[in-house]
């Protein structure tokens, strides 16, 4: 990636807007992009990806930087991790940051303390070495500094996936038909899909190849009731509504209007009838207590610190810490036990978080199973088993990038087994 010297300077502006992460870093760069509306495509594409190459990066950056300014991060990282080399930078730089990013080139990343090789904070290497050797902490570390890649869902109320990978073959667009989700393709690029005519048409939709697993967890089936408890801006939701084929009643709650708002568009696109998007002011509210004891399968993608997107959001390691994963513990606990009071006997709860912390995970079950003895864990394993999805990691289903190429996603699947 060769830079002009406006550019370089443009990227620095952007640096110093967004790493104080007063906010999360891509809303703070996307009204950087709106403050300054002349830049153009080319100029927004290698100042986002310098500026998250940064954030992947940071731990390792600052410790080799005296004086970690924006400007002096942009110049190591350029240096150390786009291999750009002192001569193209020469333009840029003054004599005493040339010999500054010899120094720099000539650091072994694998010699450094694990925190730093793995760019996670030392708390997080502490929580994670009570359960996993180091060798892994690091293996962990470094997949998720890898950029994610484009992953989308067929809607197949409209298309079949057979179709979509056809028109992309035809297009010249790289996709193959993503590894376990029967409605996942992966793009190997990462091309404008938004203003794609399949996306136009609500024929594909972005997702996470992991994230699309969950409703396959769920297995709802038409003419159910079913309930997205967290819907967020409703990706979940959309696909629960396709694997009902819009046959039933389907309930998306979020307590952020933002989010929902961003569902609308999307619900227009997807062809479903029976999507019901209601805002909630908190779990006890009274739109869901109305629904106690009458919902088939209820979705509970929780509340969590979101550390297993690291590949897509490096900035949550600065934004969490142990107090907030404390805080999100009891949230989640609260959350799943409401959530739980809409099923009727027979019915299923997956209970999901994108985060690999087990007090966030299989803790958070545990105590919930320990004080509901009318609810029993499923086996994940078997229930994608019997939906030909070939994905076999034990009773829970946890996904990490480095082994199954996803986001890190955790679910747990409960029965409403009856009253004890």
């Amino acid at each position: 990636m060769r830079l002009t010297p406006s550019q370089f300077d443009a990227v620095v502006v952007a640096a110093r807007a967004v790493l104080p992460l007063e906010y999360p870093a891509d809303a703070i760069l996307r009204r950087h992009f709106q403050d300054h509306a002349m830049l153009g495509a080319q100029d927004r594409t290698v100042i986002a990806e310098t500026v998250f190459g940064i954030l992947r990066h940071r731990f390792f950056l600052e410790s080799l930087t005296e004086l970690p300014t924006p400007r002096a991060l942009v110049l190591a990282y350029l240096a150390k991790f786009q291999g750009i080399n002192l001569r193209e930078l020469a333009p840029l730089v003054s004599e005493t940051e040339a010999s500054w990013l010899t120094e720099i080139k000539a650091v072994k990343v694998d010699t450094l303390p694990l925190a730093i090789q793995a760019e996670f904070p030392v708390w997080l290497v502490e929580k994670l070495q009570a359960f996993m050797p180091d060798n892994e902490i690091l293996d962990l570390g470094l997949s998720l500094q890898k950029p994610a890649p484009l992953d989308l869902r067929v809607n197949t109320l409209l298309a079949k996936r057979a179709e979509v990978l056809d028109i992309f073959q035809q297009e010249g667009i790289p996709a193959q038909a993503a590894l376990y989700s029967p409605c996942g393709i992966r793009l190997t690029g990462k091309p404008a899909i938004n203003r794609h005519a399949l996306f136009l048409s609500g024929k594909i939709e972005v997702q996470d190849e992991g994230s699309q697993l969950l409703g396959y967890l769920l297995a709802p089936k038409r003419g159910e009731m079913i309930v997205d408890f967290c819907a967020g801006a409703g990706g979940k939701s959309l696909l629960l509504g396709a694997l009902m084929n819009s046959k039933g009643r389907l309930y998306a709650f979020d307590v952020s209007e933002k989010r929902l708002n961003n569902l609308k568009p999307r619900f227009k696109r997807s062809g479903l009838s029976n999507l019901h998007a209601q805002r909630i002011e908190n779990e006890n509210d009274l739109k869901i207590k109305r629904l106690s004891g009458k919902i088939d399968r209820v979705l509970v993608d929780s509340p969590c610190s979101g550390l297993g997107t690291l590949r897509r959001n490096p900035d949550l390691k600065w934004r969490q810490s142990p107090q907030s994963i404390e805080e999100l513990k009891a949230k989640q606990a609260a959350i799943l036990t409401a959530a739980s009071a809409l099923l009727k006997p027979g019915g299923r709860l997956v209970y999901a978080t994108c985060s690999f912390l087990p007090e966030e995970n299989q803790q958070v079950v545990q105590v919930f199973l320990d004080t509901h003895p009318q609810f029993r864990l499923l086996n994940c394993a078997e229930i994608l088993a019997q939906q030909k999805i070939p994905l076999d990691t034990g009773e829970f289903l946890q996904l990490f990038p480095k082994q199954h190429q996803t986001d890190g996603f955790f679910a747990a699947a409960l029965e409403h087994a009856g009253d004890h």
